[in-house]
């Protein structure tokens, strides 16, 4: 008679199975019966709690260094607590007929800038939106015209 417990194990799946022990697999008993002991604490919590520590005392250490002066240090303080300025357009006001046609609205806004109402880039974004609303304006007219021909036919 042979004894069951000194029969090899079956071989494990060839397949990847995720993350684990590889020379673990279903239906083997576990190596741990009794789960991860009480009061270990968990690696990660402890590694993140010691960055989080070590993270203080860096910051201590840059603020330090950027009240003494240390440029280099004050602008990555500043860098990480203050928010970024964005460069807004200013308003303008020029004679504008939004009823014209398309190059007519363009002209306008080309004296503007020439006249020194609106600035060179403040323009070219003034144009970039006539010419968005001049693309959505033609499809409306292409779907208006193309509904009136499919009513014609009977569509």
């Amino acid at each position: 008679m042979t004894d069951q417990s000194s029969q090899p194990a079956p071989p494990p799946p060839t397949e990847y199975r995720g993350p684990g022990n590889p020379n673990w697999y279903p239906g083997m008993p576990s190596p741990n019966k009794s789960g991860r002991p009480a009061n270990r604490p968990d690696k990660r919590l402890l590694a993140t709690q010691q960055m989080l520590d070590e993270m203080r005392a860096i910051v201590a250490v840059l603020c330090a260094k950027a009240l003494e002066g240390d440029v280099g240090a004050a602008a990555i303080v500043l860098s990480k607590t203050m928010p970024s300025i964005k460069a807004q357009a200013e308003k303008v006001q020029f004679p504008f007929d939004a009823s014209a046609p398309v190059s007519r609205q363009v002209e306008m806004v080309l004296d503007a800038i020439s006249d020194g109402h609106v600035a060179p880039d403040v323009g070219r974004q003034i144009i970039d939106a006539i010419a968005s609303l001049a693309t959505v304006r033609a499809s409306e007219d292409l779907e208006a015209r193309l509904i009136v021909l499919e009513d014609a036919r009977g569509l």
